[in-house]
């Protein structure tokens, strides 16, 4: 470690797109700099809609390769989505992605022998169609599943593949539906009553842990001079990313943006209401300690499957044209199950504007500005109703991830919320994964030494809020009134 610099290479794996970023951490001081980036495209094949998993690994090998020599490795991804394996460690077919349509009707069976708000009770987590204890029952009849020794998600079937070790890490885990938040363990009880074996996850790791060394055949792949440690990061992409807002004090909100946007609070024990659960917030893990409350809302996906259908136009431009559109015109509610599918956004978007009776968007810059203010309406609600349902006071919301690139949106959600924004961190999962792999090397204090660093080192924006709250409220209502 020269001259106390700490050299790592993050693996970043999002729902659209993979990449290595390498991470350069000293006293006083954090760089981030891009060694490679690869996309990330499901594949439809008969039995249903897939992940290329082997084309992801290869992208991580290429990364790692151009990365070149690093102290250390961590690797997450985003969440509930898992590989089977056999006993001899082999992979069974292409992980089935979360838009799969496998699922469905799969949580009322679920519900039958563990009801909703038992399951809520038991394990914090919000309800949708794609948990991985919706995917997990719906894969119990197969041949492949009964074939399977063990279940790895994702982000620890790729450490696998680098290390030759098993185990999963706990805040990935916490997206499952079988974690208790309180204990911070397995819910023996929900998988029992369910049939669920947990002794087909392997041994749970903590962000921080030691994950293994990179095999021979992967230093022999990567041009690497072993022996390189991995080491277990916060391996659910959020958690990572909620780790990395650059936070001052304890009042604050943060709203994670990129394909999804997921907005709440940082708490230290779970909220598990009945009235939690009816607003659809979800407990999941974080370092620490802690706990995010937050919900998921459908994000920046909408806008993605727009500029996908219309040919991938220049966004700058159509951000620029948006800007021109009249605000609030048309929303649709951002978290609507109706957009979790790919394909025909626009013609989707401009249905739910119809069917509500609003102004129907024709041209490009009408759907743009119509999906950005619906995304900062939902802002508002999740970020209003967490510090409500946890009796929480909020001062300020803190954005991180790629939205941060999107001035509009961050300017649309300070004027929803009416609250200052403070955008920055715009690679906030991949520093967060930096950071913990630098803390778990000794370079790094606890979580707020953590973020003081980050707020001395990276560059944020401040937006004010702006205009009049009350034509926010009359947008909800509009959408209330559906």
């Amino acid at each position: 470690m020269s001259a106390g610099v700490f050299s790592c290479a993050a693996v970043d794996l999002g729902a659209s797109s993979g990449r290595v970023m390498v991470g350069r951490v000293g006293p006083d001081s954090v760089e981030l700099s891009e060694a490679h980036r690869f996309p990330n495209r499901p594949v439809r094949v008969p039995e249903g809609l897939r992940w290329d998993v082997l084309a992801l690994y290869g992208g991580v090998l290429d990364g790692l390769r151009a990365a070149g020599q690093v102290h250390s490795v961590g690797l997450d991804s985003w969440a509930v989505d898992y590989g089977l394996l056999d006993a001899d460690g082999a992979l069974l077919g292409n992980p089935a992605h979360y838009r799969d349509a496998r699922t469905e009707g799969v949580a009322q069976k679920v519900w039958a022998t563990v009801p909703a708000a038992q399951l809520y009770a038991a394990t914090g987590l919000q309800y949708a169609p794609f948990n991985t204890l919706y995917q997990l029952t719906a894969a119990r009849s197969t041949a492949q599943f009964a074939r399977a020794a063990r279940v790895l998600l994702i982000p620890d079937l790729l450490t696998y593949w680098l290390t030759g070790e098993q185990g999963t890490e706990l805040t990935n885990a916490s997206t499952t539906q079988l974690v208790d938040p309180r204990t911070r363990s397995w819910s023996y009880e929900v998988a029992e009553r369910l049939g669920i074996d947990l002794g087909l996850f392997a041994p749970l790791r903590q962000p921080g842990d030691p994950a293994g060394t990179l095999l021979p055949e992967v230093l022999a792949e990567t041009g690497l001079t072993g022996p390189v440690p991995v080491t277990a990061v916060a391996s659910h992409d959020t958690a990572s990313a909620v780790a990395a807002v650059p936070a001052t004090g304890e009042r604050f909100a943060y709203i994670c943006t990129g394909t999804w946007s997921l907005a709440g609070l940082e708490l230290s024990a779970p909220v598990l209401t009945e009235e939690s659960r009816a607003a659809n917030f979800t407990n999941e893990l974080g370092l620490d300690g802690t706990v995010r409350y937050l919900r998921n809302i459908m994000g920046l996906w909408l806008l993605q499957e727009c500029v996908r259908a219309w040919g991938e136009p220049d966004l700058g431009r159509l951000l620029r044209d948006a800007a021109g559109v009249p605000a609030l015109r048309s929303v649709v509610d951002a978290g609507d199950k109706a957009f979790l599918a790919p394909g025909r956004m626009p013609e989707r978007i401009a249905q739910a504007c119809r069917a509500s009776g609003q102004a129907v968007p024709k041209t490009r810059a009408e759907v743009t500005r119509c999906v950005l203010d619906s995304l900062a309406l939902a802002h508002r609600r999740a970020v209003l109703d967490a510090r409500r349902l946890a009796d929480r006071p909020v001062d300020v919301v803190y954005l991180v991830g790629g939205g941060t690139r999107n001035a509009l949106l961050c300017q649309l959600t300070a004027d929803a919320c009416g609250l200052p924004v403070v955008a920055g961190a715009t690679e906030a999962a991949a520093l967060g994964n930096v950071l913990v792999q630098a803390r778990a090397h000794g370079l790094v204090g606890g979580l707020p030494a953590l973020r003081r660093l980050l707020v001395r080192t990276q560059r944020l924006t401040r937006y004010a809020p702006r205009g009049d709250a009350g034509r926010w409220r009359e947008a909800e209502a509009r959408l209330a009134a559906r």
